[in-house]
């Protein structure tokens, strides 16, 4: 039964894009209906295949943003201006074009909503879209465990689901979001534009005698350094728990 499970997940299905949504300038929301879709945890991610009419195949890996235990699997993506999959997906790609999916993959990279401690969510642009599928799950399940997620971002205009973030703050005091803006602050924000450090880290996440199940998801540059300043914080590296992406287009 073990090997089953794994081989349907090593096998490619064929997802329909049902519908939509702009997320920002550059960044889209697709939703895909897939026949036997197994299910997935959140944080998992999967991998899609494109292939042109002249036989040219290529591949990139996403990370899955909808809340675990659903039939349908959405995808955000954001594009680069110089990747070969992101524009297709984020300009191209209509209602009913269908496209190759596999997965879920990953196990280790995942929340799992009857676990009782604290969550300290830390994102680095796109790297946020495995942690919404976190907390969409955390909001889905009706869990009240506190999360805290730290969200570095260039500028408010580059901010993913922000208006969802928003309205789950305000109706959950559990739930908490601080923006680390790198480049551009919007008007109001006493904290100027920068990196974050081990200062922001302590006074926006949770201290390590908590023992918080750590997630750091962007860059490979952005996730070595938060992780490095949590375990210096005191963090048990066992519990701060990485995923990355590089400059190969996959994001995760």
């Amino acid at each position: 039964m073990a090997r089953a499970a794994v081989l349907g997940r090593l096998t490619w299905r064929v997802g329909t894009l049902v519908a939509f949504r702009d997320e920002t300038e550059f960044a889209r929301t697709l939703v895909f209906s897939i026949p036997d879709w197994p299910g997935h945890d959140a944080g998992q991610h999967v991998d899609v295949r494109l292939t042109a009419p002249d036989g040219y195949s290529t591949q990139r890996s996403y990370s899955i943003a909808s809340a675990a235990g659903g039939d349908l699997v959405e995808l955000t993506v954001e594009r680069l201006a110089d990747g070969e999959v992101s524009p297709y997906l984020s300009q191209v790609l209509s209602i009913g074009d269908q496209i190759e999916l596999r997965g879920p993959v990953g196990g280790w990279f995942v929340w799992d909503p009857s676990l009782a401690a604290q969550v300290l969510l830390v994102a680095g642009g796109s790297g946020v879209v495995p942690l919404m599928s976190m907390v969409r799950t955390r909001a889905k399940f009706g869990s009240h465990v506190p999360f805290r997620l730290v969200y570095s971002v260039r500028d408010p205009g580059s901010v993913l689901f922000g208006a969802e973030l928003a309205e789950l703050q305000r109706v959950d005091s559990s739930f908490e979001v601080h923006y680390a803006f790198t480049r551009t602050t919007p008007a109001g924000v006493a904290r100027p534009a920068g990196r974050i450090d081990a200062t922001y880290l302590a006074d926006a996440g949770f201290s390590a005698g908590l023992a918080p199940a750590v997630f750091v998801c962007g860059p490979t540059g952005f996730v070595e350094t938060v992780a490095n300043l949590l375990v210096a914080a005191g963090h048990d590296a066992g519990r701060v728990k990485t995923e990355r992406f590089g400059p190969s287009g996959s994001q995760r």
